[in-house]
């Protein structure tokens, strides 16, 4: 390995520029400003899509997309497994290059993998589903009334799982360069393609939530060619071309060492929403209702957090693997007072009008009644979280697997036992608090792992290429 440090060659204001060399402050901005707009927009699309389901008025319908989600969710994870497990390896790369360029020639490998092999899992995926279609639609719940349209809406859903795994995947690739604003516009011209569809699926060709769900499979595909077309057509280092797809350990490893954690998560949050909302149920509508709405309401400061700290990921693995100590410590710290700026200024503003605030999306007396408690505690949960996620990020950053999977497993793991025995020893009460007590132990484990892990971080970042960082740790 060349032991001479090499600048990077971009220029100021390329997207490698501000992974490599930007001021903090505006490599954020750069970073989690796009993410956290995206995700807003997303947010305000399944809001207008409900409504165009809902303008037909046939309840049946809106169960069926509501059945359907869970599903969704497994297909997101599945290909987050490849995009994020892969996206963080090729900033790693990248910022290894810096020290020893041959490393930026591994990127091509790593893209080709991730991109066809989420093609691949998808396709597996859709086709078992489209085998078991009737059995699958049982086991998510749907009514006899609920039945034709549930089934039609997985049917379309799981025909388009590889195109949809892939469009997961090549936004986190797109966003390991840097490239945020172009994730953004991936995302964004997926959900205008995708209220284009609805209105020519649902509200003039009478396709119902077949319909719904055709329109999402092909605005799915508007982003993966955008992506594609980008990554053809600007980047030195990604290639999609199947000659590169490979099956080597130096790849598999780090990739799914860091991508599980992510099919974990999505599986164990799925449990965790089925038993909170069979248990909130028995207590009649208002604490339901409630609930709906304080997430409704939190969303916001949510998916802000989220996008710093899902933002700041390229960044600190970039920086990982260049062996820079003082910029990743630097990006730790803005990123973790953003996180708590944000966290503050909602949490203070929400608390001391939380009445009006709720008064905003229910005039029900019960809901209201209730509702101040759980957004109090989904609020709690919410800060706790945008530090958890944080250090996530970091463990995922630094190629480090088991520690990422640890907090993956942990709050599905210990979510199911604490609402249960809140709810025995306490009620009502109990089920309201019992994800923002979770979070809070999360938070506390994922503290416990950063301790143990920096000794891990700390060889990798003294050789700059996680692979040495590994090698040290088994020795």
């Amino acid at each position: 390995m060349s032991t001479m440090t090499l600048e990077a060659p971009e220029t100021a204001g390329s997207n490698r520029w501000y992974l490599s060399a930007a001021p903090i402050a505006r490599a954020l901005v750069h970073l989690c400003v796009p993410m956290a707009a995206a995700m807003i927009v997303g947010a305000v699309y399944n809001v207008i899509n409900a409504g165009f389901i809902g303008s037909l008025h046939d309840s049946a319908l809106l169960a069926a997309v509501t059945f359907g989600t869970p599903l969704l969710g497994l297909v997101m994870a599945v290909g987050s497994v490849f995009g994020v497990g892969g996206g963080a390896l090729i900033s790693r790369l990248l910022g290894a290059s810096e020290r020893d360029p041959a490393k930026a020639g591994e990127i091509k490998r790593v893209s080709s993998f991730a991109v066809w092999g989420s093609v691949l899992a998808g396709a597996v995926f859709g086709g078992l589903g489209l085998l078991l279609l009737h059995p699958l639609v049982g086991l998510l719940g749907a009514d006899a009334a609920a039945v034709p349209a549930t089934r039609s809406y997985v049917a379309v859903m799981l025909a388009f799982v590889p195109v949809m795994a892939a469009a997961f995947c090549l936004e986190q690739l797109v966003r390991a360069e840097g490239a945020a604003r172009q994730a953004m516009i991936g995302l964004i011209a997926s959900t205008v393609a995708n209220l284009v569809f609805d209105v020519l699926f649902i509200l003039v060709l009478p396709w119902g939530v077949g319909g719904a769900a055709l329109a999402t499979g092909l605005a799915n595909l508007v982003s993966v060619a955008y992506w594609a077309f980008w990554l053809q057509r600007n980047s030195a280092n990604v290639s999609l071309a199947p000659r590169w797809f490979t099956l080597a350990p130096s790849v598999l490893k780090p990739v799914f060492g860091v991508g599980s954690g992510e099919l974990l998560q999505a599986g164990f949050l799925i449990v965790t929403a089925l038993v909170l909302n069979n248990l909130a149920a028995g207590y009649g509508d208002g604490p339901l209702a409630a609930m709906g709405v304080a997430v409704r309401i939190a969303q916001v400061p949510e998916f802000l957090i989220m996008g710093v700290t899902i933002g700041v990921l390229p960044l600190l693995a970039y920086a990982y693997g260049k062996g820079d100590r003082t910029r990743l410590t630097a990006a730790l710290r803005a990123a973790a007072t953003t996180v708590g700026a944000i966290a503050a200024v909602f949490f203070v503003g929400v608390f001391l009008f939380r009445e009006q605030v709720l008064a905003l999306f229910s005039a029900d007396h019960s809901v209201l009644a209730i509702g101040v408690t759980v957004l109090m505690a989904q609020l709690t949960a919410m800060v706790v979280n945008g530090f958890t996620g944080l250090l996530t990020s970091l463990f995922q950053a630094a190629g480090r697997s088991v520690p990422a999977i640890v907090m993956s497993l942990s709050q599905g793991v210990l979510f199911v036992p604490i609402v249960i025995l809140g709810n025995v020893w306490f009620g009502l009460t109990g089920i309201i608090w019992a994800l923002t007590v979770t979070e809070i132990i999360v938070f506390l484990v994922g503290v416990a792992m950063w301790l143990l892990s920096r000794r891990a971080i700390d060889a990798g970042l003294a050789e700059g290429t996680p692979e040495r960082a590994e090698a040290v740790l088994e020795a």
